[in-house]
Parts: structure tokens; C-alpha cells; sequence
């Protein structure tokens, strides 16, 4: 593809992230709310959120291999389509047994992943972060959108309409998919050094290709990029310090209700707020401190400022107070996630970054699957300031670790 037309592919994959976040965030404004009609008190509302966690965990990796082995437009169209069957299904849950029914095209619902494959794929090592935080950029734009949307639509209209305008929207996506994403976005190059062995090369190459690429449930094909050098480590910074705030952003929609005594349109008005303060930190800041600074001294500074975020949560007291860490706390999420993912996706193979997107996104979902449990026993027996000081001791503890070993190896690099 020539560079003009790759960057097409990558603005046309801007917008189908922007789209497909919005329709999520609209979910958001409605799910809780009706959940709470529906007699869910918190623990059953835990429940319902590791539903999806479980679902989305198991789909994640098994989608980047399915993205790696077909294609982006395969896999982007897939997850729009499962995309508007939950929709339709959120439309028509007015029991218990639906809402959890809805939930099961979730398997599929990877679209974010997808869009990061396309863009890793036709962007450069040195700029892939910067075009990865662009996608971030994407996802403020559809916090504010389906945030603002879900809440005014769900209270004039009722979630049943919300839910089917979502529907509608996700076909929308389906359709920018099928007409301009290309099959294949992944380079595969062959090293020219004996013009009489380059034949011999291909079909040696193509052949393993193939041979690895028959089963999309191989879980060896899936799990031996955890052996590639500096994965697991980055992997397990990657869980270890994104699960406080990850069992808090679970939680927040009942701490926005019960805590902060929001209702469905103020609350869509606070996650808005979320929206432009992530546009302008993925927008204007990231790139600019990808360009200048090494992704190792940014993971750390993340890492640090979420520690501080966590002892600020656990002291504020009302809205405004919060309001005031949104600012510092989007910055070290937005940091960490892009750094996180732009160092896996450059520790392996170009024929492997859907895969590692797949289980980088696998992530998110422990997090959903877990926090429930673990964030509706915290909030019943401690409070809201429980989430914050467990963030702020694991992160400092993380923080520790990585500064430690910084050190230990600084020595030895040429």
C-alpha cells in the first residue's frame, strides 16, 4: 500500500473506533439503570459486570488470532456484527435472564483491539505509539458522544430506544468496515540476500506460515509470545498495576449512584467531562512525550502518578473533588495503556501483533471479571476510600519494582 492510502486505512479505522465506543458508552449510561429497575441490587450488579468479563476473556485472545489468521476486515466485521445483536438483545431485556442473555455476543465485541491491529500493522515502530494514542484520542470522542447520548436518549426516550438506536449505529460501522478496510493489512517482507534462495525462502516461510496458522484455538500458537524477551515482564506489570483502577472503573457506576447520588443525565455529563479531558492528554500530550522520552521512563512515570491518584481517592469527598483527579488519573491510564501496548506489539513478530492486542485486551477483561467480585466485597465493607489506598500501595509497590530493576540493568546496556 502506498503511504497515502495506508493513512486512509488508518483515519477510516479512527472513526470506526470512535463509533464503536460511543455505541459502548451509550450502554454505559443505560445498563445500571436499568439493572437497578430490574430489583439488581450491587452484589447481582457485580455479577452481571463478570458476566461480561468472563465472556470477553475468553473471546480476547481467541479474536487476535482469528484477526491474525483472516484478516482485519474478517475480524472488524465480526465484532460489528455481534455489536448489533447485543444491541437489539439490550433492547429486548425487560427481565433478570436477559440481561445476562444480551451479554453473550460480548465474545465477539472487539473492536478497539481490531482498530489497534490495523493501525500497529500500517504504522512505523518509531511513530506506533503516538498512532495508538490517537486511537485514545477516538475513544474520548466516544466517551463524549455515547455518554451524552446514552443519558439524554435513555431519559426522554427509554433505554429500549437507546438500545436500538446503538443497534443502528453498529450496522453503520459494519458498513464503513466492509467498504474500506482492506482483507489483509499485515507486511510480510523477505530478506533479499541470495536472489537464487529467494524462492526457496518463500515457500519455506509461507509453508510455516500456513502450518501455524491453521487453528485459531491453538492456545501454544497464542501463548508462546509470553517467551519472547521482556513480554511476561511488561504482561504482568501490565495486570498487576492496572487492576485497582480497573476494579474501580467496574465499580464507578455504582459509586457514581449511591456515592455520588448522580442521576442518568448528570452522570452521562461526568463521563462527557472523562471524554474531552482523555481527548486532550491522548491528543495533544502523548505524542509529544513518546517523541522525546524513552517508553521505559513513561511506564514508570504512569505508574508513579497512579499511585498518587489512589491516595487522592481514597481522601475525596464529593464530586468536585473527584472532578479534580479525573485530570491526573486519565493522564497515567493513557500513558500506561498505550505504552503497554505499543512495547508488546514491538516485542513481537509483525505476523503476531493481533494476537498480542488480543491478549493485551484479554487484560481488560480479567480486570472486568474480578473486579466485581473483589470491588463489590470492598465498597460493602470498606467504602469508596478502600479502592484508593489499595491503588496507591499496589502501584507504589510497582513503581519500587521497576525502579529496581531499571537500575540492575541500566550497567549492562551498550
Amino acid at each position: 500500500m502506498e503511504p497515502a492510502a495506508k493513512q486512509k486505512v488508518i483515519y477510516i479505522t479512527y472513526l470506526i473506533a470512535a463509533l464503536d465506543i460511543t455505541w459502548l458508552f451509550l450502554q454505559f449510561s443505560i445498563t445500571p439503570y436499568l439493572a437497578r429497575r430490574l430489583g439488581f441490587d450491587t452484589i447481582w450488579f457485580g455479577y452481571l459486570q463478570t458476566t461480561v468479563g468472563v465472556i470477553q476473556l475468553l473471546g480476547g485472545p481467541v479474536y487476535g488470532r482469528f484477526a491474525d489468521v483472516f484478516g482485519a476486515r474478517a475480524a472488524l466485521s465480526v465484532s460489528c456484527l455481534a455489536s448489533v445483536v447485543y444491541f437489539l438483545l439490550l433492547a429486548a431485556a425487560d427481565n433478570t435472564f436477559m440481561l445476562f442473555v444480551h451479554k453473550l455476543p460480548a465474545v465477539f465485541m472487539h473492536a478497539l483491539p481490531g482498530a489497534q491491529m490495523v493501525v500497529a500493522d500500517l504504522s512505523e515502530n518509531e511513530k506506533r505509539a503516538d498512532a495508538l494514542g490517537k486511537l485514545g484520542l477516538c475513544f474520548g470522542i466516544g466517551m463524549i458522544a455515547g455518554s451524552s447520548l446514552g443519558g439524554t436518549l435513555s431519559t426522554r426516550f427509554g433505554e429500549k430506544f437507546a438500545a436500538s438506536f446503538a443497534a443502528v449505529g453498529s450496522f453503520v460501522s459494519l458498513l464503513l468496515v466492509l467498504n474500506f478496510i482492506p482483507k489483509q493489512t499485515k507486511i510480510h517482507t523477505v530478506p533479499e540476500s541470495n536472489s537464487m534462495d529467494t524462492n526457496k525462502h518463500t515457500t519455506q516461510l509461507d509453508t510455516k506460515e500456513k502450518g501455524s496458522s491453521n487453528s485459531i484455538f491453538n492456545l501454544g500458537e497464542i501463548t508462546r509470545l509470553m517467551k519472547f524477551p521482556g513480554v511476561a515482564k511488561t504482561f504482568t506489570v501490565k495486570i498487576i498495576s492496572g487492576l485497582p483502577a480497573g476494579i474501580f472503573q467496574v465499580m464507578f457506576s455504582i459509586i457514581a449512584i449511591n456515592f455520588f447520588q448522580l442521576k442518568a443525565e448528570q452522570n452521562g455529563y461526568l463521563m462527557a467531562y472523562f471524554g474531552i479531558v482523555q481527548m486532550v492528554i491522548q491528543g495533544a500530550v502523548i505524542g509529544r512525550l513518546t517523541s522525546r522520552f524513552p517508553e521505559s521512563s513513561l511506564l514508570l512515570l504512569s505508574v508513579g502518578i497512579s499511585s498518587l491518584v489512589g491516595l487522592a481517592q481514597a481522601m475525596m469527598a464529593n464530586v468536585f473533588h473527584f472532578c479534580l483527579i479525573v485530570i491526573p488519573m486519565m493522564f497515567s491510564l493513557s500513558v500506561f495503556n498505550v505504552i503497554t501496548d505499543s512495547m508488546l506489539t514491538k516485542s513481537v513478530s509483525p505476523s503476531d501483533t493481533g494476537t498480542m492486542l488480543g491478549l493485551c485486551a484479554s487484560v481488560q477483561s480479567l480486570l472486568r471479571t474480578v473486579g466485581p467480585t473483589i470491588g463489590g466485597f470492598l465498597y460493602e465493607t470498606y467504602g469508596v476510600p478502600s479502592f484508593g489506598y489499595i491503588q496507591c500501595i499496589i502501584n507504589a509497590a510497582v513503581f519500587s519494582f521497576l525502579l529496581s530493576a531499571g537500575g540492575r540493568t541500566q550497567p549492562n546496556k551498550p
